[in-house]
């Protein structure tokens, strides 16, 4: 008999931890620390029986993913003893690359899946308490990527695959009864174009049963309607007849695909009716799949600017934002599912890491806390504050310690504390630290570039048109160096707007940088208008690299580091405006 998913229990489960934070959090790193004790980091830096937070904080470094590489390609390359866990590594994951260029190999195990199970039942059991969902099915936009075997035979793949394809996320999809509508063999497909395909058709097929419609970010529900809208009249064309359309060549596609497309003329009438029906496609989702509660997936930080194309495909259907996590572990869960996005918090789970948090104005400066002699601690060591130890209405770094060998791991994410659940901080997502164009006394945000488009792409309205994706990069070949910011726009613009709207991206960016746009230390901003297409180019060199398209973040600025998607960009500009407004 299939265990019944008991919703409330769950939540009493998760008041009692947060209820006592404080000691969770000691107790947790003491089981992480005890778990891992013979690990060669760990005896580098002296830890032993130094397991309180006070102790560990004093011997072991902070430190980002380079220091920690060197570590990590022994694992990879095989290394027959303890070298960041105690227990072998028998997995890596892949992180997107956005942030560096290139996909990072982050230690994967079984504690990971399981607080990631925790983190699932976590939410479903506040959203089901909102939103009740019964037997149905979820149109999720999910994929899996073909692993590949690293030098020393550790199978390596994106940490979502690792996620879909273990025993414990199918047993927790079946105890809270959302199961996807599309088969694994869609799910795992080689080719992700052809597999969204099939999640479409399969969306439609089970039309009246999709309850919820998943992906892990916003941005690919957004372009999975978007592709939709291009190709809905095939789709009815397989739904009439009964046959896969033949740009769907995997063979074990086809044969999943047959056992659930048979003809059905009448629904294919139906939903070419609908379709037809639509006025630029406002209100799609809950026309085509009337039964859905609500649209699941990260919405926060880099997704934000897509909520506007999603509510408009959602119609009056909730968006819900999903948990906070990163490749390299969970953070926080979403416990108000009834509030909008832009709203959203995250509240700490204390079992699933040990967190730390560098008050931002340390946290800027810290990338070499300790040099490489790991017995002399350098002269400038910033002080971390524990999980129940942070302010509300501060800004800190988050720094994590998880089960699968990451020790003060700073993960450049930028949080804000907006207030306590119980004992354990609630968080809203800032920034990523150190990601955006400077150049002078610029200190911008990833926010600070949203609001800047957004502003800008207000005057599109006057021609119907949208910013379908945008990202940024610093030109310092000129003098003095300027800010480039690269729209791909839905349809052709006329120049005098297109004028316009750099003016407007020019003028809407405040701070350090309006005084220098004033005294010239900063060049006249340029905005370069690409060609259709450009970012999911972009997105297809990422998947190239290893990620899968619910897995991918568009930049929002791309350095030097990146030279391959800069020149991306810069090959598909079709055209491009410098900005009189300070002039």
């Amino acid at each position: 008999m299939e265990k019944r998913f008991d919703g409330e229990q769950v939540i009493e489960e998760f008041e009692v931890l947060t209820k006592d934070a404080k000691r969770v959090q000691t107790e947790t790193l003491k089981k992480i620390l005890k778990e891992n004790c013979e690990a060669e980091y760990l005896k580098k830096w002296g830890v032993d029986d130094r397991t309180d937070p006070e102790a560990y904080s004093s011997c072991v470094p902070l430190v980002t993913h380079k220091d920690l590489e060197p570590y990590i390609q022994k694992i990879a390359n095989g290394a027959s003893y303890p070298v960041l866990t105690g227990i072998p590594i028998t997995r890596m994951s892949l992180s997107t690359g956005t942030t560096q260029g290139k996909p990072k190999l982050i230690p994967f195990n079984d504690k990971l899946t399981e607080t990631t199970m925790q983190v699932y039942r976590t939410s479903f059991a506040f959203r089901n308490r909102a939103f009740p969902i019964g037997n149905g099915k979820s149109l999720s936009f999910i994929y899996g990527r073909k692993p590949f075997k690293t030098n020393g035979g550790l199978t390596a793949t994106t940490a979502t695959t690792n996620v879909y394809s273990s025993e414990q996320y199918n047993k927790t999809m079946k105890e809270i009864q959302t199961p996807s509508c599309s088969p694994d063999a869609v799910i795992f497909g080689p080719d992700f174009h052809q597999s969204l395909y099939c999640h479409l058709l399969c969306g439609l097929i089970f039309h009246e049963e999709i309850q919820v419609i998943f992906s892990t970010f916003a941005h690919y529900i957004v372009h999975s309607f978007r592709t939709f809208e291009a190709i809905w009249e095939e789709l009815c064309t397989d739904l009439r007849t009964g046959v896969l359309s033949n740009r769907i060549t995997t063979p074990s596609v086809r044969t999943a695909m047959s056992k659930i497309l048979k003809p059905n003329p009448d629904l294919a009438d139906k939903i070419h009716k609908k379709c037809s029906g639509l006025t630029e496609w406002y209100g799609l989702i809950p026309e085509i799949f009337p039964n859905t509660k609500y649209i699941y997936g990260i919405m926060t930080g880099s997704m934000e600017p897509y909520l506007k194309k999603l509510r408009h495909y959602a119609g009056e259907i909730q968006l819900q934002s999903a948990d906070y996590g990163s490749s390299e572990g969970w953070i926080g869960v979403n416990v108000n599912p009834s509030l909008p996005p832009e709203l959203i918090t995250f509240t700490v789970l204390p079992n699933i890491g040990y967190f730390e948090f560098l008050p931002l104005s340390q946290g800027q400066n810290t990338n070499n806390d300790f040099d490489s002699n790991p017995n002399n601690l350098a002269s400038i060591k910033p002080i971390s504050v524990g999980l129940t130890d942070v302010k509300v209405g501060e800004e800190y770094e988050v720094v994590i310690t998880n089960f699968a060998g990451l020790y003060r791991y700073k993960l450049g994410d930028v949080v804000k504390v907006t207030g306590f659940h119980n004992s354990t901080p609630e968080l809203k997502f800032v920034c990523r630290s150190n990601l955006m164009p400077t150049i002078n006394l610029d200190k911008n945000t990833e926010n600070d570039l949203q609001l800047s488009v957004e502003a800008a792409a207000k005057l599109l309205a006057a021609e119907k048109l949208e910013v379908v994706d945008f990202t940024s990069h610093v030109d310092l070949l000129s003098e003095p160096g300027h800010y480039v910011i690269f729209w791909e726009v839905s349809g052709e613009a006329s120049d005098a707007l297109l004028r316009e709207c750099c003016n407007r991206l020019d003028l809407s960016f405040v701070g350090g940088y309006m005084s220098s746009r004033k005294a010239n230390t900063i060049g006249p901003l340029e905005l370069r208008v690409l060609s259709k297409g450009t970012f999911q180019k972009i997105q297809d060199h990422y998947i190239q690299q290893g990620s899968v398209p619910n897995q991918f973040k568009t930049p929002r600025y791309v350095g030097a580091v990146n030279q391959s998607v800069l020149r991306i960009l810069c090959d598909n500009v079709v055209m491009s405006y410098m900005s009189t407004a300070y002039g």
